[in-house]
């Protein structure tokens, strides 16, 4: 009863206590171990795991019987490692005491400062997928979709700016927060605007302002919300170069007003650190009774143009009429050929006999026409 046997196998350790205490270390092979007080134990553990997980590893470590046998990493509140067994990715380590087997299998430890807080690495994906990476002292994914800048927020203070792909920050230190900004290039509608021009006439006006943001961080610190800014600032851009204007010089060059608005809006907007690529008045909608009565004038402008038109055609044609008469009695040579040409167009449309004789009969023939 006081002799027991323990049989190693080339994978294993054992452990021997002496009154909880770690007293040596068993190799592989057939022990006898004497006990006469009952006060011996043995324990025996496997190598073939990298890690030697017990909460009395402190002890063991401190003991000095493991040292040639394990190796010890001893990771601070904001040091984290990545441990790599056989050229494969085995787990993150968070802070406290842990201890590998030397020699069977080829181990590699990576300690991190985690203080920085984005974690950046050359296999930062095969990390990601590990489970430890889901632990409480791993790693929190981010991703920044393509055509947005990513702002990092942590504790509530604004960090960095990050392009699209996939980031990573360690848990366990910092609050932190993303927030993903849209930078391409957007149309916004400023509809539904009643103005008032110049001459008293009440209109509806739609209008569209095409932008992007080229400076996210004064777009952000500037003000509370930039495109809710800049859409006041359009209203108040339009109404104020439409209040200027009578209706009629605004229906006639809407592409100047549209230039005019562009560029009272495009300092205001580089002072929210976005620029305005274009803006322009889409529709420009008038009351019902204002309707007809531009109608009723560009139809009366119309009709006076039509006029004029065909006075000037008639006018034309007359003085074209009293200059062929005036060359016809200048030349009677001239007026014979013209004579012979009318005969010519009868003749064609009718059975007609003309007979040329005595000096005189031509001009009966044509007086009897």
């Amino acid at each position: 009863m006081w002799k027991k046997k323990y049989q190693i196998r080339s994978w294993e350790i054992g452990l021997l206590f002496r009154d909880g205490e770690l007293a040596g270390i068993l190799e592989p092979g057939d022990h006898r171990v004497v006990d006469f007080t009952g006060r011996v134990a043995v324990e025996v553990v496997s190598t073939r795991q990298p890690w030697l997980e017990r909460e009395d590893l402190d002890l063991l470590v401190a003991s000095g019987h493991l040292a040639e046998r394990l190796e010890v990493i001893d990771l601070g509140d904001a040091q984290r490692a990545l441990a790599w067994v056989d050229g494969r990715f085995a787990a993150i380590l968070g802070p406290g005491l842990h201890a590998a087997w030397k020699g069977p299998r080829a181990l590699k430890i990576e300690v991190v400062d985690a203080s920085s807080l984005r974690f950046a690495h050359a296999q930062l994906v095969t990390i990601l997928r590990h489970r430890t990476a889901q632990s409480d002292f791993g790693l929190s994914e981010i991703e920044v979709s393509q055509g947005h800048v990513g702002l990092a927020f942590v504790d509530g203070e604004l960090r960095e700016f990050l392009q699209p792909g996939r980031h990573a920050y360690w848990k366990g230190l910092n609050r932190v927060r993303l927030v993903q900004f849209d930078v391409r290039e957007t149309a916004a509608d400023i509809s539904g605007q009643e103005l008032m021009t110049a001459d008293r006439v009440t209109l509806r006006l739609n209008a569209v302002v095409t932008y992007k943001v080229v400076d996210v961080a004064r777009a952000v610190a500037s003000v509370h919300d930039y495109q809710q800014v800049l859409y006041r600032d359009a209203q108040l851009a339009l109404r104020a170069v439409v209040g200027g204007r009578e209706l009629d010089a605004l229906l006639a060059d809407k592409d100047e007003v549209s230039r005019e608005l562009e560029q009272a809006l495009r300092k205001r907007a580089a002072e929210l650190g976005v620029e305005v690529i274009g803006l322009g008045i889409r529709d420009v909608i008038l009351p019902g009774d204002m309707k007809e009565l531009l109608n009723k004038v560009t139809e009366a402008r119309k009709a006076a143009e039509a006029a004029v038109i065909t006075r000037r055609e008639e006018t034309a044609a007359m003085r074209s009429q009293a200059n062929t008469a005036k060359l016809l009695a200048d030349n009677p040579t001239l007026m014979r050929l013209r004579e012979l040409e009318v005969l010519e167009k009868v003749a064609a449309s009718s059975k007609l006999n003309v007979v040329l004789g005595d000096k005189g009969l031509a001009e009966r023939v044509v007086n009897l026409l």
